[in-house]
């Protein structure tokens, strides 16, 4: 399991070669997940430019030339997130894309609670519904053992989508982000190590990192997380990959042995 930090820029050319460049450093692996930060193929230029590359779900240059890396390097690749079509011309959905070593799209899933927030930073507010459409559904990818579900970085905040995914069966949490300096410094690893432990699950959460070409200041801390709470590996805050080979047998093992979902009475039987 793999997670990319990047320092994304504007032009989604510098992004994908930068990309390409990390994925030919990666270990290899019978099943590799590799996670892609959110905004991985076009940051920093504002949500206009979001908006210009947005394109079906199967179609676009950024979902071709994420397909075409997955297939070079045969891996499955998860788009953090990428400008979608909505069926509101003036807003885009955030979609996470799940690529196969074929390129095929295995799943896809649209962000689902937008950022709109004040935080003391450079840039002072985010408005994220103006631009984006709010996504509708549950995302919970099986490929062989893996059982993968997906967010992208402010859902990490609502823990109910996260407990959501694991009573379906997740094992592995994807959270790609682009977390502010500010809030990660205070919240990044509480909240990423929380959902792990709820969960118990493995947790995969890349960050785009440092300042980006409007100003923007982000956190970095690429994370792996195991099912116990533990970091696994912490990329700093420099532009790089984390990997590591994880067991995912210790889901079920810790389950069994602390069976949290069981004995948990909000799942039905407590009633307003």
């Amino acid at each position: 399991m793999s997670a990319l930090q990047l320092t994304s820029q504007p032009e989604p050319e510098r992004n994908f070669a930068q990309v390409a460049k990390l994925l030919a450093t990666l270990p290899k692996a019978a099943q590799h997940l590799v996670v892609l930060p959110e905004c991985f193929a076009v940051f920093g230029g504002g949500e206009t430019l979001q908006r210009q590359y947005q394109a079906p779900l199967g179609a676009g240059q950024l979902q071709q030339k994420t397909a075409a890396l997955a297939k070079t390097y045969q891996v499955y690749l998860l788009a953090g997130s990428m400008p979608t079509a909505s069926p509101d011309p003036q807003r885009f959905y955030a979609s996470s894309v799940l690529f196969g070593p074929d390129g095929r799209i295995l799943a896809d899933y649209q962000k689902l609670h937008l950022f709109d927030v004040a935080v003391a930073d450079s840039t002072g507010s985010y408005s994220e519904s103006v631009s984006t459409m709010p996504g509708n559904k549950v995302t919970l990818s099986q490929q062989g053992s893996l059982k993968l579900g997906m967010t992208i970085c402010y859902d990490v905040r609502f823990p109910g989508l996260a407990q959501q995914l694991a009573m379906l069966g997740m094992n592995v949490l994807a959270v790609p982000a682009a977390f502010t300096r500010p809030t990660g410094a205070a919240h990044w690893h509480t909240l990423l190590r929380a959902r792990a432990i709820e969960n118990q699950c493995f947790v995969v959460a890349p960050a785009q990192t440092g300042i980006h070409a409007n100003g923007r200041e982000t956190y970095g801390h690429s994370l792996i997380i195991n099912p116990w709470g533990e970091v696994l590996a912490d990329a700093g805050t420099e532009v790089g990959a984390i990997s590591i080979e994880v067991d995912l047998a210790e889901c079920p093992q810790l389950a069994s042995k602390m069976p949290v979902k069981l004995h948990n009475r909000f799942k039905s039987e407590l009633k307003p």
